[in-house]
């Protein structure tokens, strides 16, 4: 299929090249001469390769650059937000449905020594968590109480524009959504048969991994940038045996 330039872009090309066109004319009629002009011509086609370079890839990369960052600063705030809201108490509240908690209790204890390096390795480790939740240690009603709770909040984040271009945490609203649902699809999520249970606990730990990487990431970033923010975490985060954020 031939591609359709729009009709505005193909006029102002024209405009633009009778423009220059005539001021040429112009000048030829002023000065009589078509050595100076052809000069100047092959001078600014010269320039012309270089220009480009420069603006389209040198400056359009810097301003890109730039601009990504802005975002990504704007992404952390709402993130923060979300784990405020929902994100540290689901982290704290779940945890002690895993057998293997001790276990992902050390995997996760960030603490101001981590480097890039460890981050990577937990994140790894949270996405791929093999150990099954025990629903039984969860209280379901209080979590889809939970839920319904947050569930304006949790919209309004859907809103924003520049979340759907973040896919991990993306992934990480569909895991919550998918289990509000599930839970909110069931008149009662007491005396639930042990199949309905373990299908619940494969969504809590497909939802804990998720959770648990995106932490792990937000806490790297304050880690990074804010370092006052970063202490409040390594104070109240659950992965340690006594979180208090009284400074000690």
């Amino acid at each position: 299929m031939t591609k359709r330039y729009p009709k505005f872009i193909i006029l102002a090309a024209v405009i633009a090249l009778a423009i220059s066109g005539l001021l040429y004319f112009i000048h030829y009629l002023i000065f009589r001469d078509v050595h100076h002009i052809f000069i100047y011509m092959l001078g600014d086609l010269a320039f012309l390769p270089l220009e480009v370079f420069l603006v389209v890839i040198v400056i359009e990369r810097i301003l890109s650059r730039r601009e990504k960052q802005a975002v990504r600063q704007k992404l952390n705030m709402i993130v923060g937000a979300f784990f405020s809201e929902v994100g540290s108490r689901l982290l704290h509240d779940l945890l002690a449905a895993f057998y293997n908690r001790r276990e992902i209790s050390r995997q996760f204890a960030v603490n101001q020594n981590w480097k890039p390096t460890d981050f990577r390795k937990a994140t790894a480790f949270a996405y791929a968590l093999e150990e099954t939740p025990d629903c039984l240690k969860i209280d379901l009603e209080a979590l889809r109480t939970f839920f319904n709770q947050r569930r304006p909040f949790l919209v309004g984040l859907l809103a924003n524009p520049h979340i759907l271009e973040y896919e991990n945490f993306t992934d990480l609203l569909w895991a919550i959504f998918h289990l509000a649902e599930e839970l909110e699809a069931r008149s009662s999520v007491k005396g639930l048969p042990q199949s309905d249970l373990e299908h619940l606990a494969g969504d809590i730990k497909r939802l804990y991994g998720h959770l648990a990487a995106q932490w792990l990431a937000y806490t790297e970033h304050l880690k990074a940038d804010y370092p006052y923010l970063f202490s409040l975490v390594l104070r109240t985060h659950p992965f340690q045996e006594q979180p208090s954020p009284t400074v000690s």
